[in-house]
Order: structure tokens, then C-alpha cells, then sequence
């Protein structure tokens, strides 16, 4: 088996390949271990709990209750990866999967060319920011940034940003930066919020009480927009208008964005907080199509190993269901073969084996 991606995902899809008798070699584009978590910006915090963040055989450390913070998960992977027993090699960015007889082979950029008869593509969306197709960005003359690339609050004291998207990445940035600068986020619809604890438990441990975590129906109770995890302090800050909330502008005119309401505003800087491009390898699948979950090679199958993210332009948490064998559908039974999977939906890991 090939994994291409050696984040959480790909790495724990790794650990329940080997649990079952499985060799798995991991390729990464990464230089070390950690995925896209070492990029994220630094305040990021998981909105779940250690106990709800562990992958397949390694429990989180520390307080189970907690929620850790960016390095922490970076650490917590980097255990992982030496751990786990499987051919995890960094520095390798996959160009392109190829049908090759009953497998595939897959090719990376240092000349790396493996043949398998089944491959995950875990690759995720952080390298290839999503940018929105937004009236004057392309000749808008203030700054763009992605939330991909956003770091820290202090380099915009005192600057107007304007906040693209309602997810939890645009809220989160635009609450931190409005303590140092003037922030509105703009969307084409409300924001949706989902209390992070009910009745004094993690909204996860209700999840799996009730069995809406590992069931099938459970995704499909999530419609529209993806809700924003409030803490409490959240949704208070937006009430506040600390960042303030505004219907999307209707376009971008030199260095200012014009308002629904026709008001004309100087922006000195936009961060595009948005859904990210659909995940996949880098290049094409030889046979046709872009990389990504809708676009697999002729005779692959768009499945998942059941990575919950939630990512909004940058963070992705540790949430997995079927990956840590919680729940049906971890059925991966070694010599036969399986068609290419993607983990890019919340469904049974390995479902087709």
C-alpha cells in the first residue's frame, strides 16, 4: 500500500494497514514530520479534546479533557511517525498515480517510483490554497493573504483587514486580529455557530454517546456551511463587533472593497479564509483528471478514511472516527487488493476491501 500524505490522516491510515498485517510506505512532501501543522498559525488551538485527537494505537498526553495547542499536535505526530510501523519518507512530493494493470504506480518529484495495489491519497488541501473568484481581486492594489499563510496578530496593528469566509479559521483569525486592528468579516451568508460543550461535555462525547459519530447518517445531518466551534468567547467577540459582521462586498475597486450598501472602504489588507481547493496529489492521475476526490483514474473509487477536518483555509483538527477502529468498517484484510481511496469523506476506512 501507498499513502500519499504523512498528516494525520495518511499517518493513521499507516497504523491500520500495519495493525493488519499490511506494509505501507508513506511519501510526503514535508522535510520532517508534522504535515501542514508546523504552517498553521500560532495561536491555533484544537476544538477537540486530547481524548477525541489520538490516533490508532497512541493516546494524546497529558489531561484527556485539554484541548492542545499547535505544537503540541506537532510533537504528538512526530511521535507518531517514528512510531508507527510502516516506511514513512519526507521530501517526497507525489506528481502523479498511474493505473498500471491491476495497481498503480506512483511517481514523486525525486524520481521515487513505487508500484501498489492500493493507494490513499491523504494529501490534503493546505498546499493548494483555494483562492475565490472574487469581482477585482485580480487588480485589487492592497494586500492578499490566505489564512493559510497568516501567522500572527502584531505586523497588522492598527491596519483595516477585511476577513473572506464564516468558517472556524476566519473566525478565529478575525476575533485575534481585532484586538489589534480593525477586522470585518464578510460573508454570502450567516454564520453558524455549535456550542462546544452541552450540558458541561465536549459536543464530541455526545457524538459518540449517541453513535451519530461512526454512523453513516451523522454526515448527512450536516448541511450548508460548516458551523464555527464556539468556546463562548467566539460568538461574544462578533456580537461585539470585535470583529464585526457584514454581507459579502460586491467587489474590490483599486486598494478598497465597495459594500453591499454601495459604501465605498480603503482595505489594507484581505485574508482569503476560505474552503481550500479539493485535496489531492500534485499534477495529474495519468487517464485523466485533476487531482482530487471527484477526479480519481479510471477504475478508482472516491472513498475515505475517515478524517474529520475542519479546516477553513488553514487548521485541520485530530477528529477520526473508522481511522482509530472506533466503530464498523474497519475491514482492511491483507492480499486483496483495493481500489484507490481518498480521504477526503467521512466514511468507512477501507470500506471497499
Amino acid at each position: 500500500m501507498v499513502v500519499v500524505g504523512g498528516g494525520q490522516a495518511g499517518l493513521a491510515t499507516a497504523g491500520v494497514a500495519s495493525a493488519r498485517g499490511l506494509s505501507a510506505v508513506v511519501l510526503d512532501a514535508s522535510p520532517g514530520p508534522g504535515g501542514s501543522w508546523p504552517r498553521y498559525y500560532d495561536s491555533l488551538t484544537l476544538f477537540s479534546p486530547a481524548r477525541f485527537s489520538s490516533l490508532p494505537g497512541l493516546p494524546f498526553p497529558g489531561d484527556p479533557e485539554r484541548y492542545p495547542v499547535r505544537d503540541e499536535v506537532v510533537a504528538y505526530l512526530g511521535a507518531y511517525a517514528n512510531r508507527v510501523d510502516a516506511d514513512v519518507r519526507w521530501g517526497r512530493r507525489v506528481e502523479r498515480v498511474a493505473r498500471v494493470g491491476d495497481g498503480f504506480e506512483v511517481a514523486a518529484t525525486d524520481g521515487t517510483l513505487l508500484r501498489a495495489r492500493t493507494v490513499v491519497a491523504a494529501s490534503g488541501g493546505f498546499g493548494r490554497p483555494y483562492r475565490p473568484e472574487l469581482p477585482g481581486l485580480e487588480t485589487f492594489t492592497g494586500r492578499v493573504l490566505h489564512s493559510a499563510d497568516y501567522r500572527e496578530p502584531s505586523p497588522l496593528r492598527g491596519a483595516r483587514v477585511v476577513v473572506v469566509g464564516g468558517g472556524n479559521s476566519a473566525v478565529q483569525i478575525g476575533v485575534e486580529l481585532a484586538q489589534v486592528a480593525r477586522v470585518s468579516l464578510a460573508t454570502r451568508g450567516r454564520l453558524r455557530w455549535q456550542a462546544q460543550r452541552i450540558l458541561g461535555r465536549d459536543f464530541h462525547w455526545w457524538l459518540t454517546r449517541t453513535g451519530l459519530d461512526s454512523s453513516r447518517l451523522g454526515p448527512r445531518l450536516v448541511k450548508g456551511t460548516v458551523p464555527v466551534i464556539d468556546d463562548g468567547g467566539y460568538r461574544a467577540a462578533v456580537r461585539a463587533g470585535q470583529p464585526d459582521h457584514r454581507p459579502m462586498f460586491t467587489r474590490l475597486d483599486g486598494d478598497s472593497v465597495v459594500w453591499a450598501d454601495g459604501a465605498r472602504e480603503r482595505v489594507d489588507l484581505l485574508i482569503l479564509a476560505t474552503v481550500p481547493a479539493r485535496p489531492g496529489v500534485s499534477g495529474r492521475y495519468a487517464g485523466g483528471g485533476r487531482a482530487g476526490p471527484a477526479a480519481a483514474p479510471p477504475g478508482c473509487v472516491d472513498g475515505g478514511a475517515g478524517a474529520g477536518v475542519r479546516r477553513a483555509g488553514a487548521p485541520a483538527q485530530l477528529r477520526f472516527r473508522h481511522a482509530a477502529g472506533r466503530g464498523p468498517g474497519c475491514r482492511l484484510r491483507p492480499g486483496k487488493p483495493v481500489p484507490m481511496i481518498h480521504t477526503a469523506r467521512r466514511v468507512d476506512l477501507l470500506d471497499h476491501a
